[in-house]
């Protein structure tokens, strides 16, 4: 009989964290190649709408399967199909943000800004959640922001897409700010079920004003495998979570930079800016510092880890995330 990790009881410890690693890489890496689709659609002229529409309707198939090995879809009843609806909206809100921007960012500089949503959660979930956060996190807090700017670069002038990718990333933060108070009462699997849901109604509500037909059969295929590809990678992703602690995953969640930055240069011929990297670096260093930090306060407190079930509860990614 299985454990609670989802795995043979007997199996080594080490082979559980591998096996998360190698789950987190894959799954990280099928989310960028996501993106890389959705940049190309983009590019070709398809509205981000529709494409969000595709993404949340297509991702049906795998959500489908990981409700069915996490207690069947008699487990989705809920008692909060508003806090549902407020959060599918400010996600489905981050995501087309983000979806929008690669029409002008290489996919490397919008995932190295969304890395800094640790950081806006950080923040927000002091007025939000009523937590308190020391003078240590708060130190990671401003040295992000600097790598923020660092990629932004206001001194060479604004660059408005860039800016808004800031303010999809605030987005996201609060969406899983949401999630974090609908992690209290609700399962991941009913969270990911009425995220996907809400996504396809409103999506469907909205494509028809937005509607381009596709052109070729290939086209037909490519927007529906946004939602394939973004389902698996949520499943790939939220069983390496079941596996391994967060504070051993995380690292390995900004080899997203290394997948984005390959896509960059072998599909659209761009290379990142020295800025970018730089930015990046010093972003994931403080993101890492928050989550080692909030992991060890929470066991030294023997509270859950919350920032984990957030994790699994968020990995439909808004980012495209």
């Amino acid at each position: 009989m299985a454990d609670q990790t989802g795995l043979q009881k007997g199996a080594r410890v080490g082979d559980r964290i591998g096996l998360g690693i190698a789950l987190m890489l894959i799954g990280t890496g099928v989310f960028v190649s996501m993106d890389a689709l959705v940049k190309h659609l983009t590019l070709s002229g398809y509205p981000t709408v529709q494409i969000l529409f595709f993404r949340s309707a297509f991702a049906f198939v795998p959500v489908s399967i990981f409700i069915a090995f996490n207690g069947g879809f008699a487990t989705l009843r809920t008692s909060r199909p508003f806090g549902h609806v407020v959060r599918a909206a400010v996600g489905l809100s981050a995501m087309g943000v983000i979806f929008w921007s690669f029409h002008s960012l290489p996919i490397s500089e919008v995932v190295a800004i969304m890395f800094a949503a640790p950081i806006f959660m950080t923040v927000l979930s002091i007025p939000l959640l009523g937590e308190h956060v020391g003078i240590r996190r708060w130190s990671a807090v401003f040295i992000g922001f600097l790598g923020v700017l660092v990629i932004v670069r206001p001194d060479t002038g604004i660059e408005w897409t860039v800016i808004i990718v800031v303010g999809g990333t605030v987005l996201y933060s609060l969406a899983m700010i949401l999630v974090r108070r609908l992690s209290d009462t609700e399962p991941s699997a009913t969270i990911v079920f009425f995220f996907t849901l809400a996504g396809t109604l409103m999506m469907t509500a909205l494509v028809p004003f937005f509607w381009v037909d596709p052109a070729s059969g290939l086209d037909w295929l490519m927007l529906m495998s946004v939602g394939f590809i973004g389902g698996a990678a949520q499943l790939l992703i939220t069983y390496g979570i079941r596996f391994a602690p967060i504070s051993v995953l995380a690292p390995f969640e900004y080899s997203a930079l290394i997948w984005a930055t390959g896509f960059d240069v072998l599909i659209f011929s761009v290379y990142p800016e020295a800025g970018t990297l730089w930015g990046a670096a010093i972003i994931a260093a403080t993101g890492l510092y928050i989550v080692h930090r909030e992991t060890r306060l929470k066991a030294r407190e023997g509270l859950p880890q919350r920032l984990t079930r957030v994790r699994v509860a968020s990995v439909e990614r808004e980012d495209g995330a």
